[in-house]
């Protein structure tokens, strides 16, 4: 058997960053379910200075526009997304919005979001 070192925590780090981004991608799964009975996981890390973060630990609300119609989303400050509902109507969207925002979810203040390896702009819903 042949052991092969590695740099010192350069996998280790990852993995570590990916379980508790999994962790904490799955929490915000788990609400977008209760809020539309459909939950996706999108993001379990982010990419900041060289390395691999998990997402953030923070939940915001948004809806965007994807190709097959508009989504609800959970993200982190960043705007990394954790969570999202199927695609639907506008209409359907923003009454996930509205039911995540009630149960006490912030919405997400910033102009665009990050989704898969896709950068998109946040499109306002109900307040």
């Amino acid at each position: 058997m042949v052991i092969i070192p590695l740099a010192r925590g350069a996998r280790v780090q990852y993995f570590e960053a990916v379980r508790e981004g999994r962790r904490r991608a799955s929490a915000s799964q788990m609400k977008m379910f209760e809020a539309a009975g459909f939950g996706m996981i999108t993001l379990t890390t982010k990419k900041s200075g060289g390395s691999f973060e998990p997402v953030g630990e923070e939940e915001f609300a948004a809806v965007v526009e994807s190709a097959d119609g508009h989504v609800a989303i959970i993200t982190d400050a960043d705007g990394h997304t954790k969570a999202q509902s199927r695609a639907g109507t506008r209409e359907e969207a923003d009454a996930i919005l509205a039911k995540l925002t009630a149960a006490g979810m912030e919405r997400y203040g910033g102009g665009s979001i990050q989704i898969w390896t896709e950068t998109r702009p946040v499109v306002s819903g109900p307040e």
